[in-house]
């Protein structure tokens, strides 16, 4: 007879999507088509809190969409590519002095 392995779970840990994972996550759900302005994708996903890092923090898509200089995207890539430094540099401000510290770091 054997036992039954503990319930529950497995032995990886959960991941944590943010960011552009997120985003593009959210873009497939609204099934958005490109080419597409930047107001068409707002009316699609709304303007929902979207989090920038592991941390939970989160910027609304329509202040992230202002800091974009263009308003216009050809394709999901394109758009995914203009958002990214949004977000990482969301990231980075957020983090303070010991987070910077830990990333300049090398392990």
């Amino acid at each position: 007879m054997a036992a039954r392995p503990p319930g529950g779970g497995s032995s990886e840990p959960d991941a944590i999507e943010f960011g552009i994972a997120v985003l593009d996550g959210r873009i497939e759900e609204a099934d958005v088509s490109f080419p597409a302005t930047a107001g068409e994708i707002r009316d699609a996903l709304g303007d929902s809190e979207i989090p920038y890092d592991a941390k939970g923090r989160t910027i609304a898509l329509g202040e992230a969409l202002d800091e974009v200089p263009q308003s216009r995207f050809e394709n999901e890539t394109e758009f995914l590519d203009a958002l990214y430094p949004v977000f990482d540099r969301k990231r980075r401000e957020g983090g303070g002095f010991l987070t910077s510290l830990r990333d300049a770091l090398p392990f």
